[in-house]
């Protein structure tokens, strides 16, 4: 798809990126059907790719600060929500979405790329507690808490509000209006 390499020139371009997590997720942005995420809407009018590289992108730059494994956290975080279909429409789910999404990202993304324990833990445990098994790494409790953060503010649509803007930058390249 074209939009994702649109995408990798505007944020290899922006001041505010941090550059190595491209190289971190480069192998996932490349594959068609990482690049499809993008014609599903997640949250209001924001799409499965812009909220999964938002959540990759966030969580790697805490991973960086907090001495976590920001390779893993980037790449889960691009996978937690790989599940490929539209979740608005009920013949596409199998049970409640919010339950049950998780286990398809997971085989989605073991069927195309190796995947490490770190990064598998990240994409089965992202919906904690709405998933009663507890993240087993800090760096799924990470992307555990920068999804949560994120759908509240695409969900309230709080990115496109002025001083969040100002706070996190590289959100109006991944979020443009």
């Amino acid at each position: 798809m074209r939009k994702s390499t649109t995408l990798k020139a505007k944020l290899k371009i922006d001041d505010h990126y941090d550059p190595t997590h491209l190289l971190a997720i480069q192998e996932l942005l490349d594959h068609p059907d990482v690049q499809s995420m993008e014609l599903y809407i997640h949250h209001g009018s924001i799409t499965c790719f812009q909220h999964s590289l938002s959540v990759s992108y966030y969580s790697y730059r805490l991973a960086s600060r907090w001495k976590l494994d920001k390779h893993a956290v980037a790449r889960g975080g691009l996978l937690h929500d790989f599940y490929l279909y539209d979740w608005h429409k009920k013949e596409n789910r199998k049970g409640l979405h919010g339950f049950t999404h998780a286990r398809s990202s997971l085989a989605n993304a073991q069927l195309r790329f190796s995947l490490t324990p770190i990064e598998k833990d990240i994409i089965l445990k992202h919906m904690w507690p709405m998933q009663p098994r507890l993240p087993r790494y800090k760096e799924s409790f990470l992307v555990c808490f920068v999804d949560k953060m994120l759908s509240l503010m695409e969900t309230v649509h709080l990115i496109h509000f002025k001083p969040i803007q100002w706070m996190f930058p590289t959100m109006m390249i991944i979020y443009p209006r």
